[in-house]
């Protein structure tokens, strides 16, 4: 690694995903947050076509203060790529200007960001990232694997149904119903009403709607293979919306528990990052020590068992409670259970985002997270370096 005064930190924000928006705003507070006495960071923005750009400026965000508008800034960005080799440098196309860096950043929600894509290129380019690597982003981007592997490890999930498109079916019609192997009937009688559905292969929210009737499943259904090819139906739960987030690598820690309590129809990607009032966010969560210690030892075997480093964020119902107005910690009658609802390995660092502000309530300000994920990624990429790539029989 070249030294430097400072650490460079390659940021990558944007991306060619549903989840842009959200990804600029992440970005927005994480270079605001990055301790600058320790860091320099590199702008690398990456915009709906799927060009990179270096941003220069500290006008590298248009309407930065609207989450509806903003968008990639246009002027002053220069496209770029990365660079094999000992360097790992960021060249400039236009000038074959170079750039190293020594650790990347990504601030990319959605496929093909947090689905091991572009892990998988910094793994190639060895240069260490924050985040999982490419295993534990693949699994945790994709729903229905993690849930049949957290089945399998004995963690509590939702009862789900999954299905699948082909090149053939693009939306949902009556006459398709058998072609796609699951009915309303059959779903109705499997899981319930409500039930919920939505892509495999995408986050904060988008595509997922709440099904009561036969006409909702239908353009539930139309709606999320929009998405992704492969969808899931699942139960509706029942329980108190509890998350918590996780740290480390080989010793993960938990933080305290948090609460989200929807104010609209459930959590959505409007009541997520449009409207400032679309949620109320308790932290900690009126939990008792018995429930809190649950819910992050479940959080933390999570973590484990989706081969998951660095960072992420569990979301899990807890059920057997008393309503969502509920005080004090006292239970219904009938056993406390904590489900696993998924896990978000870049999850949103947004002002009203629940992983930063976990950690706050859990004694690490924002500041310090940002710089103890980057240590941990560091610590990886050491550890990695010791494994040996040439056989000698």
């Amino acid at each position: 690694m070249k030294k430097h005064r400072k650490i460079r930190v390659g940021i990558i924000f944007g991306g060619k995903s549903t989840e842009h928006e959200v990804s600029l705003q992440s970005a927005k507070n994480v270079v605001a947050a990055l301790p600058k006495n320790k860091y320099e960071p590199v702008l690398i923005g990456i915009d709906k076509e799927g060009k990179w750009h270096r941003s220069t400026g500290a006008d590298y965000l248009l309407n930065s203060n609207n989450p509806k508008l903003i968008a990639l800034n246009k002027m002053g960005r220069q496209e770029v790529g990365l660079v094999t080799g000992d360097g790992r440098e960021l060249m400039v196309l236009q000038n074959s200007e170079r750039a190293s860096l020594d650790v990347v950043f990504p601030v990319l929600h959605g496929p093909l960001g947090e689905d091991g894509t572009i892990q998988g290129l910094l793994k190639l380019m060895d240069i260490p990232f924050v985040g999982p690597s490419v295993l534990g982003s693949a699994i945790g981007m994709d729903k229905d694997v993690q849930k049949r592997l957290l089945r399998d490890a004995g963690i509590p999930v939702a009862k789900f149904l999954t299905i699948r498109t082909t090149n053939k079916i693009r939306k949902y019609e009556r006459k398709q119903e058998k072609s796609f192997g699951v009915t309303f009937e059959q779903a109705k009688k499997e899981l319930g009403l409500p039930m919920f559905v939505k892509p495999a292969n995408a986050g904060s929210s988008v595509g997922v709607s709440k099904v009561k009737t036969e006409a909702d499943f239908k353009k539930a259904v139309s709606d999320a293979f929009k998405y992704d090819n492969k969808i899931l139906i699942e139960e509706g739960i029942v329980g108190r919306e509890i998350e918590c987030a996780v740290l480390g690598n080989e010793d993960p820690i938990a933080s305290v528990p948090g609460e989200v309590k929807p104010n609209h129809e459930f959590y959505s990607y409007e009541a997520k990052y449009i409207d400032e009032n679309g949620a109320a966010c308790e932290i900690p969560a009126k939990l008792t020590a018995k429930i809190a210690k649950k819910v992050q030892e479940t959080a933390v075997a999570t973590f484990k068992a989706l081969e998951c480093e660095g960072m992420a964020r569990v979301d899990m119902f807890v059920t057997g409670l008393s309503s969502p107005t509920f005080q004090g910690g006292e239970l219904k009658r009938g056993s406390v259970r904590v489900l696993v609802n998924e896990i978000n390995t870049i999850p949103g660092f947004t002002k009203i985002s629940m992983y930063p502000k976990l950690w706050e309530a859990s004694g690490i300000p924002y500041p310090k997270l940002i710089d103890r994920l980057i240590e941990l990624a560091l610590a990886r990429a050491k550890r990695e370096k010791r494994i040996q790539t040439n056989f000698k029989a």
